[in-house]
Order: C-alpha cells, then structure tokens, then sequence
C-alpha cells in the first residue's frame, strides 16, 4: 500500500510538473503581451520579466529605457500584465520576494512601509505604474478587451496635500488610495466599454 501511495504521488507529481510547464506561454509571447501594458512609446526598449519553462520567475529581455514590464502570472486566474518605472524596481522586487516567502499581503504592506521609513528600501518620490487586463482567446491567443488602470504613487501623500478624494470615485475620475502611507497613489480606472 505505501509502494501504492508513493509511485501514485510520484505520478501526479509528474503530471503537475509536466502540465505546469506546457502553462508557460512563449517568451515571444509573454514579451508581445507583458509590453502592451507600457505607454507605446517605451514599449521597444523595455525590460521585461516573465517565466521561464519550468515557471521560474526571469528576465526575459534586457532594457534601454525607463520602464519594465511583468508578463502575465501564469498561475493566476485571467490575464494581467504591468509596467513601472524603474525607479520603482527595488519596491516591487521585495513585495515579490516577501510574497515568495509566503507572507501575506497585509506583511508585506507592513514590512514596506517600515522599510521605507526606515531608509532601507528605496521608494521614489513619484511613478507610474500601468496594469493591462484583457481576456486571452484560447484559440488565437489574441489580447481580447484590452483595458488600463493607471496608478501614480506619490509616498504619503494625503487627500489634503493632493487636493483628492480618498475614497474611490466613479471611473475616469482620479482619488487617492492609501492615503499617507509608503504606497500613496493616485488611481486612474478609466471607464470600460
């Protein structure tokens, strides 16, 4: 029974691995995609991390100007890409590498927030963050409904230093979430069709 129970794991524990990595979408693709998500004038020369075969976290393209691009998580429900300026790499490498350690959301917020404070994690005084959602046609693997949420982080800012609404407003209108923290931003939803 326990010869049973073992190959039994060994078994599933191939198929996952196996199944896992035919998940990989293409580094052609994940670099076409994860670029849709940057402002189309810095598309060509942005950096882009995506997954490599086995579903490791990479670089997949070296960059030349001020913006980096995350292809979609393949282990996530949907499709979403995003793009941020460089300055905001060193922010967001450690909110990924706190979520590898698997703490929470709510640990990494507190964790970033101490860090920054504290001087020892670099957090820019502004920039932008673009999120790119769609659906992917499972037949053509076009981009259908593409749609962009623009974030602006301004680190604690307050709806009385911006002049904004602190709670969230209707689409296409401008408010600021987090308000007097590290992650300060200025949220922009556009209205979708």
């Amino acid at each position: 029974m326990r010869t049973q129970t073992l190959v039994l794991a060994t078994v599933l524990l191939l198929s996952l691995a196996t199944s896992c990595g035919q998940n990989i979408p293409s580094k052609e693709w994940q670099i076409n995609t994860a670029i849709m998500a940057a402002p189309e004038e810095y598309r060509s020369g942005a950096k882009v991390y995506g997954y490599d075969t086995n579903g490791a976290f990479v670089t997949l393209r070296e960059g030349s100007n001020a913006y980096i691009c995350l292809a979609d998580d393949p282990t996530m429900e949907g499709f979403a890409t995003a793009a941020y300026h460089v300055d905001l790499d060193a922010f967001m490498a450690r909110g990924r590498a706190l979520k590898a350690a698997g703490k929470s959301g709510k640990e990494i917020f507190d964790i970033r927030e101490k860090e920054v404070k504290a001087g020892t994690l670099k957090m820019p005084d502004k920039a932008t963050l673009c999120v790119f959602n769609g659906t992917v046609d499972p037949e053509t693997k076009e981009i259908k409904d593409p749609y962009v949420r623009y974030v602006f982080y301004v680190p604690f800012a307050t709806g009385a230093s911006t002049g904004l609404p602190t709670t969230a407003t209707p689409p296409g209108h401008a408010w600021l979430m987090d308000a007097g923290t590290h992650r300060a931003h200025i949220m922009i939803t556009p209205p979708q069709d």
